[in-house]
């Protein structure tokens, strides 16, 4: 092509420049930067350099973009502030947030100034790793330079880092601060602090948050709803929490799939099997796909009531649904049926569990060795033991510590975007 005359624009250049990158080959992506960038009188478009780095970043290679960054530098690249947040979200996401503030202080030098999404992407990037007063602190520090008003967004973040910590205080002060400094709340900085409170089981000021969302006209959505009955589930006010189900329903809010997850495993706690088996139901009417989290409360309640048959009826809808049973709805059952001293029917789910890849723990294998031991049947035993000498997974108390965090699993406050 060039040999023809013609010169590559900024679209060929890029596309090949990304292209090499996606398969592994960014020293050809290099030389391709290199050459146009100091033999070509066109220049390379920061889209070109936009669309490379995305493509480290997505590569998990961030700490590479900003190598590259800085070798481009050398060369005469004149950075733009768009193509640094990408590399500070980079960092910041792969946690490398002393290489992101390292890249704030050479933004300058490099005539590229940082603007309200940069310090944003940093703030985001503190609260991932529960740096949130450090977070603060910089929120602090862009309000006395005056360079920048922090936004909804700034605020939103750190006040989301707190709830998720449980310093309800701190986050209902720093509130109190947006709303002095003119700041306008969203609905997912009352969303922030719905889901604190309720963690807390403080329903009183999660309620308190609601109505001030409401006066705000903040549209309350299902991550509203959901933190309001998880928090109303974990002090026991079940009613309330059914209240704040049927008040989302009218206001044609769809569920998601964590409502039903809350739902279920709140009835479950506290007792009510039967509606958590109709709330069940109503996920084939949605479009949304089961996961075996949502049906393990219900098995292991059926289980420890002695009603296998109804766990087993579970299990069934369950794969009609075209939801495998995982590892814990497997040893929910085996253990449900030798409690009852089912055992026949306790090997066929171990057998069942084994085929489709599912090894059991250690304690779950000496327990059921040593019931089929206790119930006369040495040779199911013998056979049971033949699996010990695999590399089993964690024990029963870590699977059951995992099913707790699952089916109490946080609900997810999204928060903004911070960046591109």
């Amino acid at each position: 092509m060039r040999c023809d005359g013609h010169i590559p624009d900024n679209w060929l250049l890029g596309f090949l420049v990304s292209s090499y990158a996606v398969v592994g080959r960014l020293d050809v992506s290099k030389e391709l930067l290199a050459d146009v960038q100091c033999n070509s009188g066109v220049g390379v478009n920061a889209a070109v350099y936009n669309d490379l780095f995305n493509v480290l970043i997505r590569q998990n290679k961030a700490l590479d973009a900003v190598f590259l960054f800085r070798e481009l530098i050398r060369l005469q690249y004149k950075p733009v502030t768009y193509t640094a947040n990408i590399l500070m979200r980079g960092l910041c996401r792969a946690g490398e947030i002393s290489e992101a503030f390292k890249l704030l202080d050479d933004l300058r030098s490099f005539g590229c100034l940082p603007d309200l999404i940069t310090y944003n992407t940093l703030i985001h990037g503190l609260c991932r790793i529960s740096e949130v007063d450090r977070a603060r602190s910089l929120l602090w520090e862009l309000c006395l330079n005056g360079e920048f008003d922090p936004d909804v967004v700034s605020y939103t973040t750190i006040i989301g880092g707190y709830c998720r910590l449980s310093m309800m205080e701190e986050g209902k002060l720093l509130f109190d601060e947006m709303i002095r400094s003119g700041t306008v709340p969203n609905t997912f900085t009352f969303n922030a602090l719905i889901d604190g409170f309720g963690k807390l089981g403080d329903m009183a000021s999660a309620q308190s948050m609601y109505g001030k969302m409401v006066v705000n006209g903040c549209p309350p959505d299902v991550a509203t709803f959901t933190s309001l009955m998880n928090g109303y589930f974990r002090v026991g006010k079940v009613h309330q929490a059914m209240d704040m189900w049927h008040e989302m329903n009218k206001k044609n809010i769809c569920s998601s799939l964590y409502t039903y997850s809350v739902l279920v495993s709140g009835l479950c706690n506290n007792n009510r099997l039967d509606e958590a088996r109709d709330i069940l139901g109503l996920l084939n009417e949605k479009d949304i796909v089961p996961q075996p989290f949502i049906y393990n409360p219900v098995i292991d309640g059926y289980c420890k009531s002695g009603k296998v048959d109804e766990a087993n009826k579970i299990v069934a809808e369950m794969e009609m649904n075209r939801c495998k049973p995982d590892k814990l709805t497997y040893t929910i059952l085996i253990i449900g049926h030798c409690t009852k001293g089912r055992m026949p029917e306790a090997i066929s789910i171990f057998d069942k569990m084994l085929a489709v890849g599912c090894a059991p723990d250690e304690i779950t294998v000496n327990h059921l060795r040593s019931l089929l031991l206790k119930a006369g049947m040495p040779r199911e035993a013998a056979r049971v033991k033949e699996v010990l000498g695999l590399n089993l997974p964690c024990s029963t108390s870590s699977l059951k510590k995992s099913y707790h965090e699952s089916t109490h699993a946080d609900v997810p406050v999204i928060l903004l975007q911070t960046s591109g």
